[in-house]
């Protein structure tokens, strides 16, 4: 059966905040707030991609306040790391900022990350959604988002397929060159499965090729049909693969197929974009 791209880069996630914040003396409506702490977190929330770059003028403008009165927090969080100074009174985010976000965006399970966006994905498309990684020459099914009803793909976490086989399979392998497919591959046969399962190597190459360049796969076996595309970490990785899939009664029309695939890869860019993808498509 068939198995069936936040930037940190100089703050757009950083300053992903609401526009409209709190002022200064809003917050000291508080007696236990740090107008201190207030003010360098504020600045570090004035950073976006449209704002790569602030002096200290932009950082008293925006805080009301006077470059004398944030000298000493600019210059806390330049030995920090959080900013980095890149002329005179001129600053960027540090590496401290991206460093911090990227170990949160690591620590965070795929699963965990990808488990609601694939439920949404199921319950928006009556389709069955599935999660992957590769180990091997096999992808593993790690999560199922199942569609309930009478005709639906049930591929059980756990489950492994044939890379070769499967769309999922074939967006995982994207990530190999071509001597680490040769090597992975050296003693598999292929034809072990029918068309239209690469018989071959060379053949394989062409279908990774053109999962490459297209950026997702679509596959058709065991009368089912799955569309799959692949998800990226903030180093932009290739992490897995998610998949829409269903019956060949229900995937047959070609214009569904298109409203499917495009509902796909708006999941994986939500998806891409909580896991800190840099990858785009």
């Amino acid at each position: 059966m068939s198995d069936s791209q936040v930037s940190l880069s100089s703050g757009q996630d950083v300053a992903s905040a609401p526009t409209a914040l709190p002022s200064l003396a809003a917050s000291r409506e508080n007696d236990y707030t740090v107008p201190a702490l207030f003010r360098g977190l504020r600045i570090l929330e004035m950073f976006s991609s449209s704002r790569k770059v602030l002096t200290t003028n932009d950082f008293a403008e925006e805080l009301g306040t006077s470059n004398s009165a944030i000298y000493r927090i600019v210059i806390t969080l330049t030995d920090m790391g959080y900013l980095k100074k890149i002329a005179r009174n001129t600053y960027e985010l540090g590496p401290q900022v991206i460093s911090l976000g990227f170990s949160y965006l690591a620590s965070r399970d795929l699963v965990e990350v990808v488990a609601p966006h694939l439920d949404t994905l199921r319950d928006q498309t009556t389709m069955s959604c599935h999660l992957s990684v590769r180990e091997g020459t096999d992808a593993i099914y790690l999560y199922r988002a199942f569609a309930a009803q009478r005709m639906s793909v049930n591929i059980p976490i756990g489950s492994r397929l044939p890379c070769h086989v499967s769309a999922m399979g074939r967006i995982l392998l994207t990530v190999l060159g071509e001597d680490e497919l040769q090597q992975l591959y050296r003693q598999i046969r292929l034809d072990d499965y029918p068309p239209p399962a690469p018989q071959n190597l060379p053949a394989l190459k062409d279908a990774i090729e053109e999962a490459r360049r297209q950026g997702w796969v679509e596959s058709r076996s065991d009368y089912a049909t799955a569309i799959a595309t692949g998800l990226y970490d903030h180093t932009g990785h290739l992490v897995g693969a998610i998949n829409i899939s269903g019956p060949d009664a229900m995937m047959a029309d070609e214009r569904r197929r298109l409203l499917l695939r495009g509902a796909l890869m708006d999941c994986a860019r939500h998806i891409n974009h909580e896991l800190g993808g840099l990858h785009r498509r």
